[in-house]
């Protein structure tokens, strides 16, 4: 009850600010003070209903079906504490949380410009609003008391002092197809509890838990991260919102570029923490996946990278007659750098990518699925309708000619180029939602040509003078940084013993990147080193490429048995499976293997356990982490020591698109997902659809393709079995994943004409080991890129003060 009286004041007070601050635009100096005092009660109430959420997770009540759904008792308290974001409910509360404290900032940073504070404070409430409406009672709201929902209860999750009540027989059900037995917990049920003097919280001693892929350290700071780059990402749009209510365009960028540069600078570090989060954990065996929601997350932050580029071109070519190039430019992409941060939220909570990717929220119900699109329809009306009611004022003022050869044009193009970069991620993002999907192949063919040119544009508008260059200049200037690229390309090229023609070319540029900024940040450096940041951030993705290179082009994979005690050779390295011990109370299981190189030894311990909650095999690698790579086993599958016929083996493994899988005389290899047409809309409206794996095999020289399928049906799931002629291997589905990985049982049947000899076998362990060459550039770069941008960010923010 305080939780949704403390939402609802919020509402109720947002909604007065926002009629405050529009009296006080349209000249009403009287509202202006009861604005600023409706906001800072919307921020306050929204913190209050935060901190007794917070509280009422730390204390485990239960009565509350989000903290039942999402936390338990036996949780570590950064982990309890992390489960105030586990859901849609709380993690909608998360953004809004700090939507309402970036207000707070926002509204004080502009308080001292005029009528500017109205203006910006009146679009960016409504944003507060919008996010206060998601939350409300009978939308996702955190506070629904779990009795106003009837909720099946495990039995094992209720207090067992409480079992022998008389009345309880009346609400007991078993599953029949776990065998589970349930409490429904009704209002009825709380009634006779309340009557017998027995709390709800009392009754329920155990929560669900949190999801085992969230229960882990990287769950406590890279969702609150990322909402934060949502946050600041609000900024930048209500200062475009805020010039085209005005008509005017001079005094918008300066105060914008800093919240653009920190929320960019914010995201794209969540983003990879994400990938990080993936790599080390989660046992994908990359950081990044071209998954749908990844990308989501992707394509704001690329126009967000472009508006700042295009904003530093306005700035700098402000006048106090002129308000500087590219305002038409810089107004797009501020907004619909923030429109499709409400776009990549509706593919994550919608619902609508289903099983198309691995983040994505279970539907959220009609209404709140059409309140996504109002939210998203009407920051898109906001934005593009104030650019089309002023188009023909900006196409009439605002159009100037450019010289070819400057920095303003270099930069507008390299801006181009990653605005082209965001429409081709968005098109293969959004194909699920139209019935088909893409390939990763996909994504890797078409960025590659745009990571180059972006490396090159990069390095080139470095050496251009603002306005004009002579060409003869600009030869001079590239002159040294083209010989010292073409050595070094030259020279790692013949080391490493590159042969495509399209992987010298990136590696060119990214030397080109870092050897241009390496120098002039050089140079730099012995005067301002305020001026630096851009510099710093320019190295971080030329770092950043060289990483992509090295591991996108120099990984090795191998699947392996791994017998106890008996050492395989893969990959350069000697590996010994030697046992496994319990850990976590004889909760999860590590299994000990023995990386051995040449006498130097490592000792891996990757984990496997059957969740409590979901009742799957989850599965943590292990890494041996060095400078130049990284050494990699993901478990994938354990076998006790037993007795088997000799053509009647059977093996529960996990098949990764395009990585072979030996099985005795045969390769297996999961070659692509088949998404019937009709498959997104079956999903939606809840018919029966289909969903196919395609895997070849490799059988003694011949190859055979089979589709695996998964069928739904009524909301059940069933998974087919093939068996393939001519090769006695029998494959049987048992899970999809969207990430690009099907969960397989494979089986060589017994010949029924001859009887079998009994051979004994060993303990084993099926592992993917793989050598992923300079990860390390990778996390490098991140951190380079985000350290370029938050100084940029610091000097801007200072020179907004001045202004």
């Amino acid at each position: 009850m305080v939780g949704n009286i403390l939402l609802t004041f919020a509402l109720i007070a947002s909604i007065f600010s926002i009629v405050m601050y529009y009296l006080t635009y349209k000249g009403n100096t009287n509202t202006l003070k009861l604005a600023r005092i409706s906001y800072h009660a919307t921020a306050i109430s929204v913190l209050g209903a935060s901190a007794y959420l917070m509280s009422a997770i730390l204390n485990h009540q239960y009565e509350f079906k989000y903290i039942y759904d999402y936390s338990n008792s036996d949780l570590a308290t950064g982990m309890l504490m992390s489960t105030f974001y586990a859901g849609q409910e709380g993690s909608f509360l998360l953004w809004l949380l700090l939507t309402a404290l970036s207000g707070i900032a926002l509204l004080e940073y502009t308080k001292k410009r005029g009528d500017l504070e109205s203006r910006v404070m009146m679009v960016f409430t409504l944003a507060v609003t919008f996010l206060l409406i998601m939350v409300s009672p009978g939308m996702k709201n955190p506070f629904t008391i779990i009795w106003l929902d009837p909720t099946y209860i495990d039995i094992k999750n209720i207090s067992q002092s409480f079992m022998s009540l008389p009345f309880l027989q009346d609400f007991l059900f078993t599953d029949q197809s776990s065998g589970t037995s349930l409490v429904l917990l009704n209002e009825k049920l709380a009634g006779l509890l309340a009557s017998n003097g027995i709390s709800v919280n009392d009754f329920i001693a155990f929560g669900k838990g949190l999801n085992p892929l969230l229960d882990n350290f990287w769950m406590q700071i890279h969702p609150p991260l990322l909402f934060v780059g949502f946050a600041m990402s609000t900024v930048p749009f209500a200062f475009a919102f805020a010039a085209l209510i005005k008509n005017d365009y001079h005094e918008w960028v300066a105060p914008s570029l800093p919240w653009l540069l920190g929320g960019m600078s914010v995201l794209g570090l969540a983003i990879m923490l994400g990938g990080y989060w993936a790599y080390i954990i989660l046992g994908w065996g990359g950081y990044w996946g071209w998954d749908p929601v990844e990308n989501s997350s992707l394509v704001p932050w690329i126009i967000g990278v472009a508006g700042i580029h295009t904003m530093l071109i306005q700035k700098k070519t402000q006048t106090k007659e002129h308000p500087g190039r590219f305002i038409k430019t810089n107004l797009i992409l501020s907004i619909l750098t923030y429109v499709l941060v409400l776009y990549s939220t509706f593919l994550t909570r919608s619902g609508i990518l289903g099983d198309a990717s691995v983040h994505s929220f279970v539907s959220p119900g009609m209404v709140t699925y059409v309140l996504l699109l109002l939210f998203i329809g009407t920051f898109t009306v906001l934005g593009f309708g104030g650019i089309i009611y002023r188009w023909k004022y900006l196409e009439k003022t605002f159009t100037v000619e450019e010289n070819v050869l400057s920095r303003e044009l270099a930069l507008f193009t390299a801006s181009v180029v990653l605005i082209g970069s965001a429409v081709i991620i968005l098109a293969g993002t959004s194909a699920p939602i139209f019935g088909s999907a893409v390939e990763i192949s996909y994504y890797n063919e078409m960025t590659l040509p745009i990571a180059i040119l972006m490396g090159l544009l990069n390095g080139v508008s470095l050496l251009l003078n603002w306005k004009k260059t002579k060409e003869k200049t600009l030869i001079n200037s590239l002159k040294i940084p083209l010989a010292v690229t073409f050595v070094i390309t030259l020279i790692t090229a013949f080391v490493v013993g590159f042969t495509e023609i399209m992987a010298i070319i990136f590696l060119f540029s990214a030397y080109f990147t870092l050897v241009v900024n390496s120098k002039v940040a050089f140079k730099i450096m012995k005067g301002n080193a305020s001026f630096i940041g851009g510099y710093i951030a320019h190295i971080g993705f030329a770092i950043f490429m060289l990483g992509v290179i090295a591991s996108g082009w120099f990984s090795q994979e191998k699947q392996l048995e791994l017998i106890k005690g008996e050492t395989k050779h893969a990959l350069g390295y000697d590996i010994t499976f030697t046992g496994y011990h319990p850990i976590e109370d004889g909760k999860k299981f590590a299994f000990d293997i023995e990386v051995d190189k040449n006498g130097s030894k490592n000792y891996l311990a990757p984990v496997m356990y059957v969740s409590d909650f979901n009742q799957s095999l989850m599965r943590d690698p292990d890494i041996i982490n060095l400078i130049t790579k990284d050494f990699y086993i993901s478990p994938i599958s354990y076998e006790d020591a037993k007795t088997s016929s000799a053509g009647g083996h059977q093996h529960e493994t996990t098949l990764q698109k395009g990585v072979p899988f030996e099985f005795h005389e045969s390769q297996i290899t999961f070659t692509k997902f088949n998404f019937p047409t009709d498959a997104m809309n079956s999903m939606q409206s809840g018919a029966d659809f289909f969903i196919g794996a395609v895997v070849q095999v490799l059988h003694k020289g011949k190859t055979y393709t089979v589709e695996l399928k998964m069928k739904s049906s009524g909301g059940s799931k069933t998974y087919e079995d093939v068996t393939i002629e001519d090769t006695n291997l029998k494959i049987e589905l048992t899970n999809l994943d969207a990430s690009g990985r099907v969960d397989v049982i494979i089986s060589e049947l017994a010949e029924t004409s001859v009887e079998q000899p009994q051979i004994a076998k060993g303990e084993s362990l099926w592992v993917d080991t793989s050598i992923k060459p300079f990860m390390n550039l990778i996390w490098l770069g991140t951190l380079t890129i985000t350290l370029g941008f938050l100084i940029a960010m610091v000097r801007r923010g200072r020179e907004a003060r001045r202004s």
